[in-house]
């Protein structure tokens, strides 16, 4: 990433910008060069231009998030209904499905996601650079590199079983486990052809369709979900395998959409040998993104880990799964905004408007602090009932409800940092947040956790606790970072990253 810094940039954010005129923004859905135009309009008062802008913005973050989040919401609900068919199997079969969903299955879609989201930042300031022949390009060359990635990954789902046993997995959970397992082997591929698809629509600001598709497959999934395991007695095989059917009808269902529609006429013009070209450079920025996202993802996966070593496992994995599992109900709101912020600015800086970017990025992060304090406060409220939403059990009230202020304390986080995150993806400071991710979770957070809950017998808070530390610290460098971000010179860096990128012989990734 650029590391030039620019007081400048914020405090003289609404002075006009000289290069506005030479280079205005490309006619796109997502901006029109409105806001940029706002933003430099010094004959108008101070207040009613903020007013004024904040109501565009407000506007296109509206029509970017909500359809996101449903999205989002969605696919978690489709994971988590073919547990519970699974679950009116057997406790055996629960059990395996979770596993097999929480386990192996998170881990490729951590993977692969994050991979895609090179695509989200080569798009978004494509189209906002006005290249729209390249969207299409970079759509399919993200697709051959997951595919590839794909292929490795069977390997894991083949010798699932065996990897189940090494792990210390009882072999009847192992076996069951397995067979669900590969019914997801189709998912895999499914996952490398809807992500860069994803990202190629946001970018260009298209989320209801996916929206819309993703609300009918819903529907589709319980109806064969339904058939396959209680009137066709094709069990946990059978259930993996409708999940994996599922996806690939939203796959093929938004691929249709890009054919067909006039939206994308102009993004998409047909499979192009260009899309082989320039696959190693083009790794490089996906692989940064994958470990970005995946080092976020695993890192509360290894609390988890670290509470069934504490004296009394059964309560914490208990209370902590409470949590996390509210917590991951409130993330998709934050996974809206990220998936927003981050083709706002991508798009902005392509069109080379980089108050628009700047202001945007300031937008974005009041509203997901507001929402974020408004669901902390109703944890803390709730305290001492949200846990009788899952089970009935005292013990693990109280515990529960120990830990709602750590709950809250991350959710309020969670309302930033993927804020902050999304902001990496449309600037394509991927590599340098692996790097703070690193760091921050792994070499401050994960130890300061273990110290807490095992040296000074905090236990599952004090585990928990060391953790905040780690993801507070993250948080903080990365608003720092985009805080003290000169944001012309990123605009630069942007236009040059395009020029590369679109060069057909020789793809160079400058960051």
């Amino acid at each position: 990433m650029d590391s030039s810094r620019n007081d400048g940039v914020y405090q003289h954010l609404l002075q006009p910008h000289p290069d506005a005129a030479s280079h205005p923004s490309p006619s796109t859905e997502s901006s029109n060069g409105e806001l940029e135009r706002v933003l430099s309009d010094v004959e108008t008062p101070l207040f009613p231009r903020l007013r004024k802008a904040t109501m565009i913005e407000s506007k296109m973050l509206i029509k970017l998030a909500a359809p996101t989040v449903t999205v989002y919401m969605i696919n978690y609900i489709m994971s988590m209904s073919t547990q519970i068919f699974s679950g009116h199997l057997g406790n055996l079969e629960l059990a395996a499905a979770s596993l097999g969903n929480t386990g192996i299955q998170v881990f490729a879609y951590g993977l692969l996601l994050g991979m895609g989201s090179a695509v989200e930042t080569l798009c978004g300031q494509a189209y906002g650079g006005g290249k729209y022949d390249m969207l299409g390009v970079y759509l399919q060359r993200s697709t051959i590199l997951l595919s590839l990635t794909g292929i490795l990954l069977t390997l894991i789902y083949v010798f699932s079983e065996q990897i189940l046993l090494f792990l210390g997995e009882s072999p009847e959970i192992a076996s069951a486990a397995s067979l669900f397992v590969y019914g997801l082997i189709p998912q895999i591929f499914a996952y490398a052809a809807n992500f860069p698809i994803q990202k190629f629509l946001q970018a260009q600001s298209i989320v209801a369709p996916s929206a819309y598709i993703a609300t009918a497959t819903l529907f589709v999934h319980l109806l064969l979900s339904w058939l396959a395991v209680y009137k066709l007695g094709m069990g946990l095989l059978g259930a993996s395998l409708v999940l994996s059917l599922s996806w690939w009808i939203v796959v093929v269902a938004q691929f249709l959409y890009i054919v067909m529609s006039e939206r994308c006429r102009d993004t998409w013009r047909g499979f192009s040998v260009q899309a082989f070209s320039g696959l190693p450079s083009f790794f490089r920025l996906s692989a940064a993104s994958a470990v970005m996202l995946c080092l976020e993802t695993w890192y509360f996966q290894v609390l988890v880990l670290l509470a069934g070593l504490l004296e009394n496992p059964e309560l914490a994995l208990d209370s902590l799964s409470i949590c996390m599992t509210i917590s991951g109900w409130v993330f998709m709101i934050s996974v809206g905004f990220n998936a927003a912020i981050s083709v706002r600015v991508s798009n902005e800086l392509g069109a080379r408007n980089p108050k628009s970017a700047a202001f945007s990025v300031i937008i974005v992060n009041i509203y997901s602090l507001i929402t974020s304090i408004i669901l902390a406060i109703v944890v803390l409220v709730c305290r001492n009932v949200l846990s009788y939403i899952f089970t009935d059990g005292e013990k693990v009230a109280t515990a529960v409800s120990d830990l709602c202020p750590l709950l809250a304390v991350t959710l309020v986080l969670n309302g930033i940092q993927p804020v902050l995150s999304g902001v990496a993806v449309g600037c394509g400071w991927q590599t340098f947040v692996a790097k703070v991710n690193v760091a921050c979770y792994y070499i401050i957070g994960v130890p300061l956790g273990a110290l807490f809950g095992f040296y000074f017998n905090f236990g599952a808070k004090g585990i928990w606790t060391g953790m905040i530390c780690g993801t507070l610290i993250q948080t903080v460098i990365l608003a720092w970072v985009t805080f003290r971000t000169d944001w012309v010179k990123e605009v630069e860096e942007a236009s040059k990253r395009l020029d590369k990128w679109s060069d057909k012989k020789q793809d160079v990734v400058s960051e």
